[in-house]
Parts: structure tokens; sequence; C-alpha cells
């Protein structure tokens, strides 16, 4: 099988049915608990205007949680994620205590309910246990914000132990870790997270410069941008996926292209919290490797995902087709590989140990279309609501 037909084939079934088998979709950046915020933030500017007005409404419905709702919650977000072809997903957990701030007996608790909701319904999944232990700079926790924190890093590596242990023999776990942000941990933390996954080989996942507060945030505390306070404890690596990277400057981009590091471009959640539009073209030329991510999944649309990823980018330039692989594929072959095999990668999957995607040819989406131009049609004018898992 040639690298092409690996991302995309036609199959032919004995009834003459044509359809479409591609690699599976993976989602690499998630938090499934935001499902439930879906229609509740689109009104009244005051509440629900900007970033930050939208992370109270966050909070307030993480603060509700309980294991039984985390279940339910998740449960529909995964399901609908598997109903649109997407075989995996990289989970950015950090609801991790009861709402006071106590732990569970059992530490690793609601973690468990998320994996557990994930392979119900059908997906492999990276459970990303999330360091955080402050609201930012000089400031403790806000009351929305305990459940999420640990006093101490040697606790949170403690509970990523417990959850590797647990899972060490199930194929389609994987655990990594996940210093929330430069605003929520010290750079202590971020050092020790960065050694913890080099030394077990996990995937390292950071929330890098989605708003301009956050690099505000970091100038005022440490002297430099986001990325620059990573690479200074040697954070940066093949293994470290930047989530969002919407502010990364042009010699950020180099240093991340440069440590062949990750960016996971979440543009549905972006364009929704009106984060602006990351520099894609920019870090595709520095040698970063692009994944997606459905994040706060107010839309559910693999495809939609990774469109974005070509047609922000001609909105940002005002000119379309903005980029050319480096290798010999099409703009939609890429983009298709960015959210399938990238994403598997960066969230510490083997591609070719995940499921297919299929798509039938014969519906009217792809009336007119030549099979030659089949995934170019989906890529730019198809949705994810075509897809099936391959079983």
């Amino acid at each position: 099988m040639t690298e092409r037909e690996r991302v995309s084939r036609i199959d032919r079934g004995a009834d003459g049915a044509r359809s479409m088998v591609l690699s599976g979709l993976v989602t690499a950046h998630s938090h499934a608990f935001q499902r439930a915020l879906r229609g509740k933030t689109q009104r009244a500017a005051s509440e629900t205007g900007t970033f930050w007005s939208w992370r109270d409404a966050m909070y307030a419905l993480a603060t509700e949680l309980t294991p039984e709702s985390l279940y339910r919650i998740s449960r529909v977000a995964f399901d609908e994620l598997y109903a649109c072809g997407v075989v995996a997903v990289g989970e950015f957990h950090y609801v991790h205590h009861q709402a006071d701030g106590t732990p569970y007996d059992d530490r690793t608790l609601l973690a468990d309910v998320v994996i557990r909701a994930a392979l119900d319904a059908g997906l492999a999944i990276s459970l990303l246990r999330v360091a955080y232990a402050r609201a930012g700079f000089g400031r403790d926790a806000e009351p929305g914000q305990r459940r999420f924190c640990d006093p101490d890093v040697e606790l949170v590596l403690r509970d990523v132990d417990q959850l590797r242990a647990r899972y060490a023999s199930e194929p389609r776990v994987r655990v990594g870790v996940a210093p929330h942000s430069v605003r929520a941990v010290k750079r202590e933390w971020v050092r020790d997270c960065a050694a913890y996954a080099r030394e077990h080989e996990l995937p390292l996942h950071m929330h890098v410069s989605e708003v301009k507060g956050e690099l505000d945030e970091c100038v005022a505390e440490h002297g430099m941008h986001p990325l620059e306070l990573i690479e200074s404890v040697g954070a940066l690596s093949e293994r470290f996926v930047a989530v969002h990277g919407t502010n990364l400057t042009e010699r950020e981009a180099v240093m991340l292209g440069r440590a062949k590091g990750w960016v996971c471009a979440c543009p549905t959640t972006e364009r929704d919290l009106g984060d602006g539009l990351a520099t894609l073209g920019v870090l595709r030329d520095a040698g970063v490797r692009l994944c997606v991510g459905i994040d706060s999944h107010i839309v559910t649309d693999g495809v939609e995902e990774l469109r974005a990823l070509e047609t922000h980018e001609r909105l940002r330039l005002r000119r379309r087709v903005t980029f050319e692989p480096t290798v010999a594929r099409t703009p939609a072959e890429q983009l298709w590989v960015e959210g399938s095999e990238h994403g598997a990668m960066a969230i510490g999957f083997d591609p070719s140990a995940l499921p297919s995607t299929t798509v039938s040819l014969d519906q009217p989406v792809f009336s007119l279309v030549e099979e030659r131009d089949a995934l170019d049609a989906l890529v730019f004018g198809g949705n994810g609501a075509r897809l099936a898992v391959a079983r």
C-alpha cells in the first residue's frame, strides 16, 4: 500500500457501492465536560462576551460536576465524536477533586470515569493528566478552580504513576502529562513534568499562548514569552504539544520547529471564543507539526477542524490555497494526515494501530465529483456526519 493509499483509497463492494477508506480521525485536545455548555454561552455579551467571561461560566459548570454527571456528559461528547468518524481522543483532564478541592479517597476517580466513558463510546483515549496550582502570577486559585489544583507537583506525578500502572495492559489507553499553562503553574512545575515525561517517554501537552493576557502575565512574571519559558526548562521536544499557539511569535515558531514539536490547533473553539487566528503558515514554514483538537465541543465535526486549518489561514492572508505540502500530497491529503496520523502520534498512539474511517461516495455531496477529487470534496465541502468508524 502506498502512502497515499494509506491516507485514502476507494473500495467497491460486491454490490458496486463505492466508499472511501481513510485513516481514522483523532482529536488531540478535548475537555469533554465542556460539552454541557453547548448553547449556554451565546447570548448576553456582558456575561459571555470574552474568553475570561466564558471561563467563568465553565468554572461554574465544573463546580457542579459529580462522578455520575461527568460520566454522562463525557459519554455524550465521546459518542458524538465516534459518530463522526473520530477513533481516538486526547483528553486534557483537569477536574480532579471534590468541589472544595478535597481529593477523593481514590485520587484518580474522575480520570477513571472519563476513560471509561471513552472506552464505552468505542474510542481510544490518551488521558493527559493536568497539573494545576494557581489562578495566575501572584494569585491563589479561585473558588471555581479549587477542584483542579494540587499543592505539590509530586502528587500530580504520583497520580500519573497510578494511571499508567492501572491501564498498562489496556491497548486503547495512553497516559500523558499536561502542565495546564504558564498561568496555572510555576516554572519549576513545567520543568518537573517535562523531566517525568522525558524519563517515561510520555506525551507532554500544555496550553500555550492562547490569549494575549497569558503573554502579558508570563512577561510580568518571567520576563519572557510562554514558549521561551518552556524552552528554558528543557521542555521542548518531539513529544511536546503546544495547544492553541494562537499568539506564538515567529521566533517561537522556529524554536518549536527545531525541537520537532507540535501545535494542536482547535479552530472551532478558537473561533467561538474570539481567540484570534494562529499564523499557521509561519508554523508550517518553521517545521512545526500540526494536529487538531475539538477542545470545548462547541462544534463536533472533525472535518470542519481540518478544513479550518486552511480556510482560517485564507482569511488571515486574504488568498486561496495557502500552502503546498512538503511531500507528494495534495493539500487535502496533508490536512487529513494532520487530523488523523499526526493527532495519533501527538497523543502517544501508533496510527497504524487505530481503526480507519469510511465514507460512502454514493451520496449527494459526491455527485458530479470524480473519484480522484473525492477527498478534496470531503475536506472542503463535506462534514463529519458522513463518516463512520470502520469495524
